[in-house]
């Protein structure tokens, strides 16, 4: 997408929110008080990356295996969840942002399914960015869940298995109706997918920071734009000279 100064800004940006708990550790805090402040950044994020030109963001949450996890670490995470997505949809409804959230939601406690649907319905008409939060996510979980999913519409005849190509396996992914992501950042100095958007991210490109995620500031974000605008995107063709 070309802005006001010529600048190609990325439609949408899927973000790998990683270094919550070194952050905490590198200032003698516990690992709850990183996630706490990453939260607050990703708030931050979104309130003015529409005005940059994003008009939607896929922020990687909490993967299906971060359950592995300690026990007392996944209890503050899914508690900073609650406290997360009750004040979510007034934050939504100030900063005109739509929200869906992506992942296995049936594997979460009821009362967080209940504030989800609570947060996606009211927020469902907002016209800003529109955010995704991954929670419960994994790319290969999300790939068995579309093959079920196919398979048993096919023994319920509502598709043929001809009619099976890249086009409808996305009206069964989790971000049906959502364009693949243009540019993927990780913070934190790791260079790695960790299981996240695995078949969106094809010809993403990809932008690596070393500082910790609450430390990432919206100027990062312009980097990672200016960045992402001096690349000649081609998706395997050869430029015409």
């Amino acid at each position: 997408m070309k802005t006001e100064n010529n600048r190609n800004v990325p439609r949408h940006v899927a973000i790998i929110m990683d270094g919550n708990g070194r952050w905490a550790k590198s200032r003698g805090k516990k690992r709850q008080a990183g996630h706490r402040q990453g939260s607050k950044t990703l708030e931050t994020i979104c309130k003015q990356a529409y005005d940059i030109g994003i008009e939607y963001i896929t922020a990687y949450a909490f993967s299906t295996e971060n359950w592995a996890r300690p026990i007392d670490e996944i209890n503050n995470l899914m508690n900073l969840l609650r406290q997360y997505l009750k004040t979510s949809l007034k934050n939504a409804s100030r900063d005109n942002i739509k929200v869906r959230v992506i992942g296995d939601k049936t594997g979460l406690d009821k009362d967080i399914i209940t504030s989800i649907d609570r947060l996606e319905e009211g927020s469902k008409n907002n016209t800003g960015l529109r955010l995704q939060i991954a929670l419960n996510y994994g790319g290969r979980d999300e790939i068995v869940r579309m093959t079920k999913k196919i398979v048993c519409d096919i023994e319920n005849n509502k598709i043929n298995i001809n009619s099976i190509n890249q086009d409808l396996i996305e009206e069964y992914l989790d971000t049906k109706d959502i364009p693949d992501p243009d540019l993927l950042i990780r913070t934190s100095g790791e260079m790695r997918l960790s299981n996240f958007l695995l078949w969106q991210l094809a010809y993403t490109e990809f932008y690596f920071v070393q500082k910790h995620w609450p430390d990432f500031t919206i100027e990062d974000l312009e980097g990672a734009i200016e960045y992402y605008s001096n690349i000649d995107r081609r998706y395997g063709k050869v430029k015409e000279r």
